[in-house]
């Protein structure tokens, strides 16, 4: 059966293996964090380059694309070259490309900026993931990839703090030079530190499947343009994007097939999907999958609705979200000594059980709030979710061969990838959605039938009026400031129902934890 196979076998890296995850973190943090440190910068970019805030998206998109489209290409590239060496031109690639995209002067030399940040950043993940599971210990596993995991979540959440404080105290080329000194120092210790094990040297021979990178590009970019486009053009009400959906689709059927027929032809597939009969990988990834997407979305959307209806600058608002941080960090120090007293399994329910408060707590929240009353839900949020994915991340690979890591990190970031991307996409959808069904309904309510209506608008009519309005223009004035209250709330009702829908998505994933198979050497990390 393949979950009783060994996870580790006999080898072990020469050097102290948290000196090694000194680099290993460098990597993942530089990575992480710029997938969404240009979120707040969008619109000081958005003026530099002469485009529209809508336009400057593509900014972020061009980065997650790249990246998502070069990951399953991570085990090829490590068997061509060696896995050290890709790494290291990895990090060379993504510190060139951040000054690129610094000095950038128009919006295309960006875009191609940025796809190149992508391609380098792509190969960090997967390789600094199957590299900890191979330099640590078993015992030592758990506090490992709570490090990981701490890295993988925080640097996101930092981001919007980070960009904003960054492009209101200098410029935003800033977001992107500061990349230059860790990349320096990165590159260096990892060429210093980091070892290579006999399986992970360049092999001779190796073949690239590029009808599966073709197809599989092609039903990435595709699937990125509809969900971009997708809410902006009434979904599968656009003919356009009904074609291109199911252009995407096509492409990802002829991939798959491409993969399976390889494996089969035991010829070299992209990625090798046979992984997928592992039964911990598979429900472990499906979870993440899950997880990444209410991650995603729910970063996106808190910024964006402090800004929108409270009035928030790009600062307060990434700021709002260190709690999550804070949250993240408890989380990490607890989530090893928990696995080990606990097991993988009681801690990921309690995990989920955390995280659905947490998204619970975001759908109680009103425009009366502080921005201290955004802390304690942020918190138990960002402590909820580390709690999962770190001991959900380990049990999905921990019975895996090491030879098979790198490949399975690869598939794992990869769908991981497209779940956050599809995450942010149906959120907000549902935030626009339920903000028109909301105003579709609350506007009944403003009529001459309706007491607590003609109230207010006497009161805010007899306010213009004593500011020297006459009565028609007070009334009419009145009526738009009520309406644009009832306007206020309705979106505030969509952002409250979306995160309820989170903590809905999060349940969901609790009746195949228990699917999960564990034993006793999960407890020690394996």
């Amino acid at each position: 059966m393949a979950n009783d196979m060994p996870a580790h076998e006999e080898w072990h890296f020469k050097v102290n293996p948290w000196i090694a995850m000194i680099p290993i973190m460098l990597s993942i943090f530089m990575f992480a964090l710029d997938e969404t440190i240009s979120n707040v910068a969008l619109p000081h970019m958005a003026g530099s380059f002469s485009v529209s805030q809508h336009e400057s998206t593509w900014i972020i998109t061009s980065y997650l694309v790249a990246s998502g489209v070069i990951i399953p290409t991570v085990d090829f590239f490590c068997k061509l070259i060696g896995r050290k060496q890709y790494f290291l031109l990895s990090i060379v690639i993504f510190t060139a490309a951040s000054i690129m995209c610094g000095i950038s002067t128009s919006m295309p030399m960006m875009l191609v900026s940025r796809i190149l940040q992508g391609i380098g950043g792509g190969g960090i993940m997967p390789i600094a993931q199957a590299v900890i599971f191979e330099i640590f210990p078993k015992e030592k596993l758990p506090a490992a990839m709570s490090v990981f995991g701490l890295g993988v979540v925080l640097a996101p959440i930092m981001g919007p703090a980070v960009g904003g404080w960054i492009t209101e105290t200098y410029s935003w080329p800033w977001i992107y030079f500061i990349n230059i000194p860790f990349g320096i120092i990165t590159f260096y210790l990892s060429l210093k530190y980091i070892e290579e094990p006999p399986y992970s040297l360049k092999q001779p021979g190796v073949k690239m499947d590029f009808s599966g990178f073709a197809f599989m590009a092609l039903w990435l970019l595709s699937l990125q343009v509809v969900l971009e486009k997708g809410n902006d053009n009434d979904w599968f009400g656009s003919p356009w994007i009904c074609r291109l959906f199911t252009f995407s689709m096509i492409c990802l059927i002829i991939f798959i097939w491409i993969q399976v027929k390889k494996n089969i032809e035991k010829s070299e597939p992209l990625i090798n999907l046979s992984i997928l009969k592992n039964h911990n990988f598979l429900i472990g990834t499906m979870g993440q999958v899950v997880l990444m997407g209410v991650m995603m979305a729910s970063s996106s959307i808190l910024p964006s609705m402090l800004q929108s209806l409270m009035g928030y600058s790009a600062f307060m608002s990434g700021v709002s979200m260190m709690p999550r941080g804070a949250g993240c960090l408890l989380a990490s120090m607890l989530s090893g000594i928990l696995v080990i007293k606990l097991g993988v399994k009681p801690v990921v329910i309690i995990g989920l059980i955390v995280l659905a408060a947490g998204s619970l707590m975001f759908g109680e929240i009103n425009t009366s709030i502080a921005l201290a009353n955004i802390a304690i839900p942020n918190l138990t949020f960002g402590f909820g979710m580390l709690l999962t994915m770190v001991p959900l991340s380990n049990i999905s690979c921990a019975t895996l061969a090491n030879e098979d890591q790198t490949n399975a990190a690869g598939l794992q970031n990869l769908v991981k990838n497209v779940g956050a991307a599809i995450g942010t996409s149906i959120a907000t959808t549902m935030i626009s959605r339920f903000s028109q069904i909301h105003q579709m309904t609350m506007v009944e309510f403003l009529n001459e039938n309706n007491n607590v209506y003609v109230e207010r608008l006497n009161a805010l009519t007899s306010n213009f009026m004593s500011h020297n309005f006459e009565y028609s223009t007070a009334v009419h004035m009145a009526q738009g400031q009520l309406y644009n209250m009832l306007k206020q709330q309705a979106t505030l009702w969509g952002y409250v129902e979306t995160f309820r829908y989170f903590a809905l998505a999060v349940a969901l994933i609790l009746p195949f934890v228990f699917l999960l198979y564990e034993n006793k050497r999960h407890k020690t990390g394996l």
